[in-house]
């Protein structure tokens, strides 16, 4: 079997559940629910910077920023807010196992009541760059077609035609809308990748997806259980590739 390497995409709901005083803290669960994954790349949204008020609701509320505590040993944590709020900031982030070469943020709000944004990463895979582009599209259908289409107008305009590239996140979307725009630029989807994410408790929804370009998927899947149906409204999706270079066996 050749080398392979594993990619998760979770929306971690900002590592809290729960509204008003009953909230509770999830992000040490979570830290140790990622870990426990072995992933080499793990794409995250909804993810805290800071958060004032919930810093003094919590007492185990933990002094880095989110990114780099759910890093697990020998990853690098590279975070870019989205959105600014009254009490802090969360946007997206990428956990990476293999050195990370470069990062940018692109600006993807479709309006002015949602702030989103496009997390780009370029990661150097056992000596080959691989683009790691981490988003989480808007609540509005419109919008997110209009997001979908700048994605591939992103990476046509800054990414090598020939370089692999992975797009992670929420997209709040569950059709088939997101394989055709996305296939636009090479991305694809494996077969079978009509993988519920959303809620957690009953996943009905595929909200959440790994596409690539450029790399052999092997496997993907989504766990399930009560301690993942806690930590989020999202469950995570895990993907398997080939290194790229090599093929399977």
């Amino acid at each position: 079997m050749p080398p392979v390497f594993r990619v998760v995409s979770y929306n971690i709901h900002k590592g809290v559940r729960g509204l008003g005083p009953a909230r509770r803290l999830e992000i040490h669960n979570l830290r140790q629910a990622i870990g426990r994954l072995d992933a080499d790349l793990v794409c995250l949204q909804e993810v805290r910077k800071l958060n004032r008020r919930e810093e003094q609701f919590f007492a185990h509320w933990p002094k880095l920023g989110q990114a780099d505590f759910l890093a697990p040993h020998e990853h690098t944590a590279v975070y870019r807010s989205n959105a600014i709020t009254r009490h802090g900031e969360h946007g997206n982030a990428l956990l990476s196992r293999w050195p990370v070469l470069a990062h940018q943020h692109a600006d993807m709000s479709d309006h002015r009541y949602e702030q989103r944004g496009l997390l780009h990463s370029e990661v150097d895979v056992r000596g080959q760059r691989v683009h790691v582009l981490v988003l989480h599209l808007g609540l509005l259908r419109a919008g997110r077609m209009r997001q979908l289409q700048q994605v591939c107008e992103y990476i046509s305009r800054d990414i090598a035609a020939d370089a692999p590239v992975i797009v992670a996140g929420d997209f709040n979307e569950w059709n088939a809308s997101v394989r055709k725009v996305l296939g636009k630029v090479g991305l694809e989807a494996p077969a079978h990748h009509h993988l519920p994410t959303f809620p957690s408790a009953l996943p009905l929804l595929a909200l959440d997806h790994i596409y690539t370009r450029g790399l052999q998927p092997l496997h993907q899947h989504v766990p399930h259980g009560p301690h993942w149906e806690r930590m989020s409204d999202h469950l995570p999706i895990v993907a398997e590739f080939v290194l790229p270079g090599c093929a399977p066996s």
